[in-house]
């Protein structure tokens, strides 16, 4: 498959370029840092783009089987809107390039819901605090991003992991449409989750969550590590 991957310089991102040159595709990796790329490959082409240049994205999306997007930002106070925009351009080029397979990353927080296992502190206080103060910005353009999304005609999937953190090797994760009842997700099964939609025809036109179910951090180990500031939180 010729696959498109936006954000590829982010964490996932890199995981997901590495995944799928291993499974034997060719991939463009786009990045508006294309020097600090670290991956070289002779089926790898690392383009300079921004994802809100639509003469850039219409030049990386012509021609391909999938477009894979990983792009994040931070939380931040001020309007946030690199989600929806760049998802618009992305759609915008695939639909004038007869491209239809999409995937794109969101966020549980986008759908916040208590979690079984979690207990009143997180669930009555980080959560909201999360989702709805440090977060707000960030997950309103991921709404809109969903909406966007889902009003194309392509066949699209909404991926929302949950809190993200580092694991070496993809493990028997989960998938599932709608919410799943679980706070971590490990980023190298965020990026084989986005691989295995690419390659096949499962979850068309829904929003799935993705959740890692072994070797999970404790939430403080998550708080040290970062995670709760990397922009997709859980929720």
């Amino acid at each position: 498959m010729r696959i498109t991957v936006f954000g590829a310089n982010g964490p996932t991102g890199r995981l997901l370029t590495g995944q799928a040159l291993s499974a034997g595709h060719q991939v463009t990796a786009v990045t508006r840092q294309p020097a600090s790329f670290p991956l070289t490959h002779d089926q790898l082409g690392v383009v300079g783009g921004d994802v809100l240049d639509p003469e850039a994205v219409d030049a990386v999306v012509a021609g391909r089987d999938a477009v894979l997007s990983t792009l994040g930002v931070p939380p931040a106070r001020g309007p946030i809107t690199t989600y929806s925009q760049g998802a618009g351009t992305i759609v915008a080029a695939m639909e004038r390039h007869r491209v239809r397979r999409l995937a794109v990353v969101s966020s549980s927080g986008v759908d916040p819901h208590p979690y079984s296992d979690a207990g009143f502190l997180f669930n009555r206080v980080l959560l909201p605090y999360l989702t709805r103060v440090l977060g707000r910005t960030l997950y309103d353009d991921m709404r809109r991003m969903e909406d966007l999304v889902a009003a194309s005609d392509l066949d699209w999937t909404v991926v929302r992991p949950s809190g993200l953190f580092h694991l070496p090797a993809v493990t028997d994760y989960t998938v599932t449409e709608g919410h799943a009842d679980g706070r971590f997700t490990a980023r190298v099964d965020l990026a084989a989750c986005l691989l295995a939609l690419a390659e096949g025809n499962g979850h068309l036109r829904t929003a799935v969550s993705v959740i890692t179910t072994v070797d999970n951090p404790t939430l403080l180990g998550w708080i040290r590590a970062g995670s709760a500031t990397s922009g997709r939180g859980p929720g």
